[in-house]
C-alpha cells in the first residue's frame, strides 16, 4: 500500500463525508448536467488538497469537523472546476488518462459545467457560517485565473526565468494548498500562529506538488501514469524548471539554437523531444529534483515545530509522498 493510500484509509471516515456533501451539492434538475457530472466524478483524483484540510484541521485541534468537511467541499469543487476552465484554455483532450469534458462534450458545455462546479463550490464555503472560510475561497478563486494568466502571458512574452515560473506555480497550484491549510485552521478556531505556520508549509508543499508533476512531463509515457502526454507543456506553450534552468545557462552548446527553438509559436514533435532531451542531458532535470528537496526540507522544519502527533506523521507522509511519487 502506497504513503497515499495509508493516509487515505487513516481518514476514509472523513473523507467519505466529503464526498457525500460534493455529491450532495453538485445535484441538479438538469439531466445533461448530471449525467456530465457523474461521467467527471467516477474518477476522484487523489484528493490531495482535501487530505490537507484535513490534517490542518487535526493539527490544529486533534479533531475535523462539519465546518472542516464543508470547506474541504468547497476547495475541492473549486479546483475541480479550475481543472474544466483549464483543460478548455489549453485545448487538453485528455485528464487522469480519461477524455476531458471538453473533449466528450465541447468548449461550451464545459464552461458552462466548471462555472457550476465554481458556484457550488462557493455555495459549500457559505455553508460553514465562517467568513473566513469564504474569503480563502474567494481569494483562491482569484490566484488561480492570475496564475493562469501569469502563464499564458509569460509564454506569449518568452518570459524565461526561475523567478516568474515559481509566481506561476505559487499562484495557480500552492494557493490551492494554502487556502486548504487555511480552512482546515479557521474551522476548527486555530490560533494565527498555527494559522500562518501551516499555511508556510502548505505553500512549500503545493511548489513542490508542481515541481514534480513538472518533471513528469520529460519522460515517455512507459515511465509515467499522470494521465496526460509527455511534452504536452511544451505543445501548450509552457517553459518549466528543468529547461528553464538549462536555458539560463549561456554557455551550454547550442544555447542560442535552443532559445530561438524555445520562442517558435509552434513546436514539431521533433522539436519537442529535442529540448526535452536538451534539459536531460544538460542537469535539468536533477536541478528541479534538488529545488524539491529544499523546498521539503524547509517544509519539514516547519512541521517540527508542532508538537508530536499521528496527524504531524501524516501531514509529514503526504509531504514525502507528494516529492517522491510516480504518478
Amino acid at each position: 500500500m502506497s504513503e497515499l493510500q495509508e493516509l487515505q484509509k487513516s481518514i476514509a471516515e472523513e473523507l467519505k463525508a466529503l464526498n457525500d456533501r460534493i455529491d450532495c451539492a453538485l445535484k441538479s434538475p438538469n439531466i445533461l448536467l448530471n449525467s456530465i457530472i457523474g461521467n467527471y466524478l467516477s474518477v476522484r483524483g487523489k484528493q490531495v488538497r482535501p487530505i490537507v484540510v484535513m490534517l490542518s484541521a487535526k493539527i490544529a485541534s486533534g479533531h475535523v469537523n462539519t465546518k472542516a468537511i464543508e470547506g474541504g467541499a468547497a476547495v475541492e469543487l473549486l479546483h475541480n472546476a479550475s481543472l474544466i476552465h483549464d483543460d478548455v484554455v489549453d485545448d487538453s483532450k485528455e485528464r487522469r488518462g480519461r477524455k476531458t469534458v471538453n473533449a466528450l462534450w465541447d468548449n461550451h458545455i464545459a464552461v458552462l459545467v466548471g462555472d457550476y462546479f465554481t458556484t457550488t463550490a462557493l455555495n459549500c464555503a457559505i455553508g460553514t457560517n465562517e467568513l473566513k472560510i469564504i474569503d480563502s475561497i474567494c481569494r483562491l478563486g482569484q490566484k488561480l485565473s492570475l496564475g493562469e494568466l501569469d502563464q499564458i502571458h509569460n509564454a506569449r512574452c518568452n518570459l524565461l526565468s526561475e523567478e516568474a515560473y515559481m509566481q506561476v506555480i505559487e499562484r495557480k497550484t500552492a494557493s490551492l494548498f494554502v487556502a486548504c491549510a487555511e480552512i482546515g485552521c479557521n474551522a476548527v478556531g486555530a490560533s494565527e500562529d498555527t494559522i500562518k505556520k501551516l499555511s508556510d508549509f502548505a505553500l512549500l508543499l503545493g511548489l513542490c506538488f508542481q515541481i514534480r508533476d513538472d518533471i513528469f512531463d520529460y519522460f515517455t509515457s512507459d515511465g509515467n501514469t499522470v494521465g496526460k502526454p509527455t511534452g504536452n507543456d511544451l505543445r501548450e506553450g509552457k517553459v518549466t524548471l528543468p529547461l528553464i534552468h538549462v536555458l539560463l545557462q549561456k554557455a551550454l552548446p547550442d544555447n542560442d539554437k535552443m532559445l530561438k527553438l524555445c520562442s517558435a509559436d509552434q513546436l514539431s514533435e521533433p522539436e519537442i523531444e529535442t529540448l526535452i532531451e536538451y534539459a536531460k542531458n544538460n542537469g535539468g532535470i536533477d536541478y528541479a529534483r534538488e529545488k524539491m528537496k529544499e523546498l521539503q526540507n524547509a517544509a519539514e522544519k516547519i512541521l517540527n515545530t508542532f508538537p508530536e502527533s499521528a496527524a504531524r506523521e501524516q501531514m509529514r507522509h503526504l509531504l514525502s509522498y507528494v516529492v517522491t511519487r510516480s504518478y
